[in-house]
């Protein structure tokens, strides 16, 4: 039974903050393979806390100068935690086994067709949610990020589908681009994006706010004014060398609950809920001509209340997509805090709810669908 050593967590590993290591790959793999040869467990034990001492000593010939070229990075405590896995486990066999996968996350980049998430590393990836119910406490307000656009949707959102559902390099196209949340995010990730908005006052606002976000990656950034039923989206593409997109995300207006113009093309003003969806399905259709086959699109919309009764307007939405050519991949309810109007009225719509037999919202949805 191989069974960790005392000293295989230092005291200061609980505290320390985590870090990005560079490593030079080769000397690295060939310790691994090293512990994956061990012939008992005193040997693999022994090689462990050399790898981690050689690890922790910044002077070690381990630890990457900014000149060397063959280079792995690993975040500490996935490293640090892969090697305990390996002290921790119950065979030798076992603990083999560990290695080799370690090995494997030092050598090769195993991707998926649509994403730049590192298989092998699996694990790495802490901060890409995968469940259905998605709660932040609060907004993402760093860099250029601000909540002052009544509507506008937390930067978590698009920052989340970009991960999950792009390569760097990939275009990702809004059709209701608003303030730019999911432009901003596309810059800051290094996807190519294009956005359209219906107010012009809103996209020179929005074009100003996203030049003074650094572009790392010198990705596309594009806003465009136009009403999103009727957008010719291949023009749009074309317009920026562009043939297709890999990714559409679209937060629409939740129907009449904010009004955000005077504008009667504005979803916003549809005289009803059913001229609402109608336009919504149009908008979905014009993305959905440019957007790859196999590729993903994704719907962030609401309910609301009308005459006392609960209006399933994320549901009904859901379908109009679906008459699209689209599959459903996933339902995601994510919470969200009172609203302007209601946040300092809290008592008084708990008063309501109980007196109305109604629930307060307190969430949203994100569709994602899959283009057939």
């Amino acid at each position: 039974m191989v069974r960790p050593s005392r000293s295989t967590r230092s005291a200061t590993d609980t505290v320390a903050t985590d870090e990005t290591l560079r490593l030079v790959r080769l000397p690295l793999a060939d310790t691994l393979r090293q512990l994956h040869d061990s012939d008992s467990t005193v040997a693999l034990q022994r090689g462990i806390e050399a790898l981690r001492r050689q690890i922790d000593d910044p002077c070690s010939a381990l630890r990457a100068a900014s000149a060397v070229d063959d280079v792995t990075t690993f975040s500490r405590r996935y490293l640090f935690d892969a090697l305990d896995q390996i002290a921790a486990a119950f065979t030798l066999e076992r603990a083999r086994y560990y290695a080799a996968r370690l090995l494997r996350a030092t050598l090769e980049v195993r991707t998926g067709a649509i994403n730049d998430i590192d298989l092998n590393r699996w694990k790495e990836y802490d901060d890409i949610l995968t469940d259905s119910l998605w709660l932040f406490d609060r907004r993402d307000s760093s860099g250029v990020h601000r909540a002052g656009y009544w509507g506008n949707f937390v930067p978590q959102i698009p920052h989340q589908l970009m991960r999950r559902y792009t390569r760097r390099g990939d275009l990702v196209i809004d059709p209701f681009a608003g303030a730019g949340t999911t432009l901003i995010e596309g810059r800051r990730l290094g996807r190519h994006t294009i956005g359209v908005e219906l107010r012009a006052d809103v996209v020179e606002q929005a074009r100003a706010t996203l030049a003074a976000e650094p572009d790392r990656y010198g990705a596309l950034c594009a806003l465009e004014v136009g009403d999103s039923a009727v957008f010719d989206w291949h023009a749009a593409l074309a317009r920026h060398g562009r043939r297709s997109a890999q990714l559409a995300i679209l937060h629409p207006p939740y129907f009449d609950i904010i009004r955000f113009s005077d504008d009667p093309r504005d979803l916003a003003n549809a005289p009803s809920v059913e001229v609402f969806l109608a336009r919504l399905g149009d908008t979905v259709a014009r993305a959905a001509d440019v957007l790859d086959n196999g590729r993903y699109l994704a719907l962030v919309i609401g309910d609301k209340y009308a005459h006392g009764d609960w209006i399933p307007l994320g549901f009904l939405a859901m379908n109009e997509v679906l008459q699209r050519g689209f599959g459903l991949k996933s339902i995601i309810v994510k919470n969200f805090d009172e609203t302007t109007g209601k946040r300092s009225q809290k008592e008084l719509w708990r008063y309501r709810a109980l007196v109305g037999g109604f629930y307060v919202f307190k969430h949203e949805y994100i569709f994602v669908f899959r283009k057939k």
